[in-house]
């Protein structure tokens, strides 16, 4: 069974800003590794609040990340995060929308933009 990192481990990775941290990272990542939908959105959460890191890179970076980490939700991930470039959404709104699309799933909310994409 792959062992779940956190986010910070991720950011570690990606950032590589904490040369022993990031050293770590790399090796547990690059060993297998499994995140989870909530981890992806903390990440980007940080990434964009905390860093500034434009969506564009969000998405290219973390897309890049899905091709050697496990997440059970792989497909609805990366819908998310094309969605998460282009749109006015927040991450966890788009991976509702992605939900949506790729499962099909049947999404209630109250939010007028989520609403135009899975009403």
């Amino acid at each position: 069974m792959l062992p779940i990192v956190d986010a910070n481990v991720i950011l570690r990775y990606l950032l590589n800003d904490v040369e022993e941290q990031s050293e770590y990272a790399k090796k547990v990542i690059e060993q297998g590794c499994e995140i989870t939908a909530e981890v992806l959105a903390e990440v980007v959460y940080v990434l964009k609040g905390v860093y500034q890191v434009p969506k564009e890179e969000i998405s290219a970076l973390l897309t890049a990340l899905l091709d050697i980490v496990y997440l059970d939700r792989h497909a609805e991930a990366v819908y998310a995060l094309e969605l998460f470039k282009t749109k006015s959404l927040d991450f966890v709104d788009c991976l509702l929308a992605a939900q949506h699309m790729v499962s099909d799933r049947k999404i209630i909310t109250f939010d007028k933009k989520l609403n135009m994409i899975v009403g």
